[in-house]
């Protein structure tokens, strides 16, 4: 069986004012595009990773669900909870990820009245 990965507090960076399991369903699959979650990584229970980060059980219970949702973690009856082996869904969750980085940017370059061209080329020049 694979290694357990814990998590500390300090593995996330946390925004008061948003919900504690958006950011951490945000920052786990992230975690997972980067690799730094291998397919296949045995997850804390529910009650581990809450005692670890110091938060609600519920708060992970619902970002867990939030993750099997899209399939990126599955969870085996009696086994625990696993990062997906299907490159696939992992694929998936990496370009949609690029893509919200990239409405992200185009919504900043619009803001200070520039296209997303225009704030690559500016970004990219030299002093």
């Amino acid at each position: 069986m694979p290694p357990i990965r814990m998590w500390k507090p300090e593995d996330f960076r946390l925004d008061p004012s948003r919900p504690l399991y958006e950011q951490f369903v945000e920052q786990v699959r992230a975690m997972i595009a980067r690799g730094e979650l291998e397919p296949g990584t045995r997850l804390p229970s529910v009650r581990e990773a809450a005692a670890s980060l110091r938060v609600n059980p519920t708060t992970i219970m619902k970002t867990y669900q939030e993750l099997e949702r899209p399939g990126l973690i599955v969870t085996h009856r009696g086994q625990g909870t696993f990062v997906t082996e299907d490159e696939a869904v992992i694929g998936l969750s990496r370009r949609a990820l690029a893509r919200e980085a990239v409405a992200k940017l185009e919504e900043t370059a619009r803001s200070i009245g520039l296209t997303l061209d225009q704030l690559l080329a500016l970004a990219r020049e030299k002093e």
